[in-house]
């Protein structure tokens, strides 16, 4: 019989679904169980975050072939390891959605009603009803950042309460916000303006750290109260402390920081913060649903049915993985490159056309990697090669895939369009020679034929003598080597001037300050500074 390990506690409703199909064993409540030793007897394991399933504790899981986390993250389990051995990893990625939106409305209310500072006056014996008034949420605006499946979560909470809600998110379609009656704000700084309110939803990337910073808040209405149940680092904490001080901010509300555990804060003590220890996704169903999802995936995966929350299953043939491969990488950097480019506040939707070879196979994993690099780095949820159409659809962004056996010039295309109203970006690339290296044919308009290159920066500037000096002096200046770089140039309909589109690749990341500093030369229309790998 089919052998099942659960490794750690997943809560009673897992391990009986388990139990239903396999033959169980738990390690959690078992002393000194050597799960080293013992890891080769089972075909399926179920772990949480405690678990380490390291590149050598996979080599001697020999029957493995599913691992399910309980939980979000797969951090620990060394997913490339597995997939090398044909081991499906499934995770729980909607377990804690409701968890997470349902703490934001109580640390919401809470800081409206200074509900934490009552309890505690009065079990210290005080009575200072007047001291700790608050204020209605009824008509207050309540500013979004971050529009995913637990920024929707909270808006549709919000509006019971009354609540006008502004979301602020380029990655969900203008549609999607209609659908919730959302009012979308076109930028960060326009919902600013706006709101009484501001609860942060967004990933932790690089462009994200220190989001909510001195200039955030700035532009922000006096008195306005701050959330965050996503990540510490989203917020410049001695800018909060200064805005805190200055009474621009009214009061803040925060579950997590930049580093955790942590017990002593500059924040902390102060009478208009409140502060829980990183509880978004704590709750006894959260980590109930968790396990019983993970194991969900466990059962299909061993079973024959479909694991609909891998994180590394191919879909597709082998035969059409070998063709496809080598245009995986190039159709992630294309939807990056797109979404970068996209001149909109919304991305509506998503075209990938594939022209000659590839269109005859089955071309799926191609539109998703397109999706990966579009979402990736923009969603507070985790984006995988399972989850990403799922995520688009949730966002309202429409993905429309066309083929044609037909490719002009090129025995294969991969072309790439993101649609923001009535704006539409479209890049084009191929794969050349025994190594397959990925080559951009078009992008801002222009065609070129540059070699892709992990970091790259794309200038549009007024086609004139002496530019592409400029921008090798500024690079040169900063100690940045420049690879390869490509041209092509464009009449400006209506100005009566012409256009040039500059491609540069470097030998390491180009900070996006020096691209903005370039660009705020004379002549210089508009520019990005991007990693693609």
């Amino acid at each position: 019989m089919t052998r099942v390990l659960v490794a750690e506690d997943i809560g009673t409703s897992g391990i009986e679904l388990l139990k239903e199909h396999f033959d169980v064993d738990t390690a959690f409540d078992q002393d000194g169980f050597d799960l080293e030793q013992r890891i080769g007897d089972y075909d399926g394991i179920l772990i949480r975050s405690a678990t380490k399933l390291t590149a050598d504790l996979i080599d001697k899981a020999t029957s493995l072939k599913a691992v399910g986390r309980a939980g979000v993250g797969v951090d620990n389990v060394d997913v490339p390891a597995a997939t090398k051995r044909g081991i499906v990893v499934a995770n729980a990625p909607q377990s804690n959605v409701v968890t997470a939106a349902e703490h934001t409305m109580a640390l919401l209310l809470a800081l409206a009603r200074n509900v934490p500072q009552a309890h505690s006056s009065l079990t210290g014996g005080k009575w200072e009803r007047s001291k700790f008034s608050g204020t209605e949420l009824m008509d207050k605006t309540l500013g979004i950042l971050g529009f995913g499946r637990i920024g929707q979560l909270v808006a549709q909470r919000a509006m019971s309460f009354g609540m006008r809600i502004v979301a602020f998110d380029p990655f969900v379609a203008a549609e999607r916000y209609r659908e919730l009656g959302v009012d979308k704000a076109e930028t960060s700084d326009e919902l600013y303006a706006q709101a009484d309110f501001v609860t942060l939803h967004l990933p932790k990337t690089p462009e994200t750290e220190n989001w909510l910073d001195a200039e955030a808040f700035s532009k922000m209405r006096d008195g306005v109260r701050i959330l965050n149940v996503a990540r510490g680092p989203l917020i410049d904490d001695k800018a909060l402390e200064a805005a805190l001080d200055s009474g621009k901010v009214g009061g803040a509300a925060l579950d997590v920081f930049r580093s955790e555990p942590i017990t002593e804060h500059p924040l902390f003590g102060r009478p208009n913060v409140i502060v829980t220890p990183h509880l978004g996704a704590s709750t006894a169903e959260a980590t109930d649903r968790a396990g019983f999802q993970a194991a969900e995936q466990v059962v299909a995966a061993l079973t024959g049915g479909a694991v609909l929350t891998a994180v590394n299953v191919p879909a597709v043939a082998v035969e059409d993985l070998e063709v496809l491969g080598p245009f995986l990488p190039l159709a992630r950097q294309l939807g990056r490159l797109a979404a970068v480019l996209s001149e909109g506040s919304s991305i509506d939707r998503v075209e990938v056309e594939y022209l000659g070879r590839i269109a005859e196979r089955d071309t799926r994993p191609l539109g998703v990697a397109v999706l990966l690099g579009v979402l990736s780095g923009h969603t507070e949820e985790d984006v995988n090669e399972v989850s990403a159409p799922s995520i688009a659809q949730e966002r309202g962004i429409e993905v429309a895939e066309t083929s044609s056996t037909a490719a002009r010039d090129f025995t294969d295309l991969l072309r790439v369009a993101v649609v923001s109203g009535e704006h539409r970006e479209r890049v084009v690339g191929t794969v050349f020679g025994h190594r397959n290296r990925p080559h951009l044919l078009e992008a801002w308009g222009q065609r070129f034929n540059l070699q892709l290159e992990p970091h790259l920066a794309i200038f549009r500037y007024s086609d004139v003598p002496g530019m592409v000096g400029r921008v090798g002096t500024a690079f040169g200046e900063q100690g940045v080597n420049i690879s390869s770089a490509a041209v092509g140039h464009t009449p400006d309909e209506g100005s009566g001037r012409e256009l040039a589109v500059m491609v540069v690749t470097t030998n390491e990341p180009v900070r996006q300050d020096i691209v903005d500093q370039i660009v705020s030369g004379d002549g210089f229309v508009a520019g990005h500074a991007l990693a693609l790998a």
